[in-house]
C-alpha cells in the first residue's frame, strides 16, 4: 500500500552533501545569485566572433583550440572544453538551431557561449580567450566573475541552467500520477541531454508502507568508498545501496502519523543521454576540509548502468567516456585540466589552458579525475 510519506532528501544521511541538484534549483548556494536586477548589453556585441556553418570548419585544428586563462579561470576552461567535446551539444550550437530557440531576456551567456563554441571548433586559432562568456556570465553569478579559484562542479552546474533557462521551451504534458490535470514542461537542449531522473523508494520500516519520489538530476556526485584505491562501480554501488534513515533523519509516515525509520533505495528511472559523475574528492574532517587522492578506476567505454537503472531502460544503458574534468593541487591552490575525446578523430587530448597535447588511452586513467562526462553509445552511433 502506498502513502504520502514526508522526506527530506537533503537532509537523509544518504544524500547529505551529495548534491543531485535540478536545472533551475536556486535553493542551492551558489544558485542565490539567480534573483538578480537585469543589466542588458546588447546580444549583438556578443555575436562579434560569431562565424555561420559547420562547413568553415578547418580539419587541423576543429575543436583542438586552447582557452586563455584570465587569472584562476582554469576552472572555466577545464569545463568549457569538456562540453565542447559533447558530440550532439556542438552540433546543436554550429547549426545555430540555438538561434531560434534563444530567450531574449536572458540569452546573453547562450550567446556568448555559441560564439565561443564556433571559435573553438572552426580551427582558425590555437587559442581564444573566453572573456566575453566569463564576463556574461559573471554578471549573473558574481562569485565567478572574481579572479580567484573556484570549484568546477558548481560552475558547471550554473552553467548548464544558464544554457537551460535561455533555451528552454514550455510545454504541456498529461501527468502520468494523476490522469485529471495535465502538467507544464520546460524543455531544451541542456534537459534532452543531460536531465536524468531518479526514483527514491522509501519504506516506513514501521507500518512497511511504501512510497516513491522521483527527483530530477544534472550531475551524480558519487561518494568515494575507499581512501586507496577502488573502481567508478564502486562508487556507485555505495551511492545506490540501500541506506535506513534513523535519528535526526527519520522521515514524517502519514500511515502512523509519526516519525519512523526508513529504508530508502534509489534507482535510475530515466537514464540521460549524457551522465556526468562528480567524484566526491573533498570531504570535511572536523572543522577542515581534505581531499582525497584515491585512485578511481573508470572505463573508458562500455560503462554498464544497467544494475543501477529501472528495467524500461536497461537496453540503452551503456555508456562511453567523452571527457573528464581533473584536479591536481588542494582545494583553494589547485589547478584543473581537461581530458577529452575528439569526435572527429576519437584521438584523447588534454587541455592544460592554452597548452593542447595528444595523449594516449592509457593516460587518460589518472587519480586527479574530478568530473566524468559519459555519453550513452546508442547516441554515438548517431554522430
Amino acid at each position: 500500500m502506498e502513502s504520502e510519506t514526508e522526506w527530506n532528501f537533503r537532509n537523509n544521511s544518504k544524500t547529505s552533501g551529495i548534491e543531485i541538484i535540478p536545472l533551475n534549483d536556486v535553493s542551492h548556494p551558489i544558485g542565490k545569485s539567480l534573483v538578480w536586477k537585469y543589466d542588458s548589453i546588447c546580444l549583438e556585441s556578443v555575436k562579434y566572433s560569431c562565424k555561420e556553418g559547420m562547413e568553415q570548419m578547418n580539419s587541423q585544428r576543429a575543436g583542438l583550440t586552447g582557452l586563455r586563462n584570465l587569472g584562476n579561470t582554469c576552472y572555466m576552461n577545464a569545463i568549457l572544453q569538456c562540453l565542447c567535446s559533447v558530440p550532439p551539444l556542438v552540433e546543436y550550437f554550429l547549426s545555430g538551431q540555438h538561434k531560434a530557440a534563444l530567450r531574449k531576456e536572458n540569452g546573453e551567456s547562450a550567446t556568448a557561449f555559441g560564439c565561443l563554441m564556433s571559435d573553438m571548433w572552426l580551427g582558425e586559432f590555437d587559442c581564444v580567450s573566453p572573456e566575453v562568456f566569463h564576463s556574461v556570465l559573471g554578471k549573473r553569478y558574481p562569485t565567478f566573475s572574481k579572479k580567484t579559484q573556484q570549484d568546477a562542479q558548481e560552475f558547471l552546474i550554473c552553467v548548464l541552467n544558464e544554457l537551460h533557462e535561455a533555451l528552454k521551451k514550455s510545454s504541456s504534458r498529461r501527468c502520468i500520477t494523476n490522469a485529471k490535470a495535465s502538467s507544464l514542461s520546460e524543455t531544451s537542449i541542456i534537459t534532452q541531454l543531460f536531465e536524468g531522473q531518479l526514483s527514491y523508494n522509501i519504506t516506513c520500516l514501521e507500518c512497511k508502507t511504501t512510497t516513491d519520489r522521483p527527483e530530477s538530476f544534472t550531475v551524480l556526485s558519487l561518494p568515494i568508498p575507499s581512501k586507496s584505491r577502488c573502481s567508478l562501480q564502486d562508487c556507485l554501488k555505495c551511492f545506490f545501496q540501500q541506506d535506513t534513515l534513523t535519528w535526526n533523519n527519520q522521515i514524517h509516515c502519514s500511515w502512523c502519523g509519526t516519525k519512523q525509520d526508513a529504508a530508502v533505495k534509489a534507482t535510475i528511472s530515466k537514464a540521460p543521454q549524457i551522465i556526468i559523475f562528480h567524484l566526491k574528492r573533498f570531504e570535511w574532517q572536523g572543522k577542515q576540509e581534505r581531499k582525497l587522492s584515491t585512485d578511481i578506476c573508470y572505463p573508458l567505454s562500455s560503462l554498464d548502468l544497467s544494475p543501477y537503472t529501472s528495467s524500461l531502460f536497461r537496453q540503452d544503458a551503456e555508456y562511453s567516456l567523452c571527457a573528464v574534468a581533473n584536479h591536481s593541487g588542494f582545494l583553494d591552490d589547485g589547478h584543473y585540466t581537461a581530458f577529452c575525446k575528439h569526435s572527429v578523430t576519437k584521438n584523447w587530448y588534454s587541455f592544460d589552458d592554452a597548452q593542447i597535447t595528444k595523449i594516449p588511452n592509457s593516460s587518460v586513467q589518472t587519480d586527479t579525475a574530478y568530473l566524468l562526462f559519459y555519453i550513452c553509445q546508442g547516441l554515438l552511433c548517431t554522430h
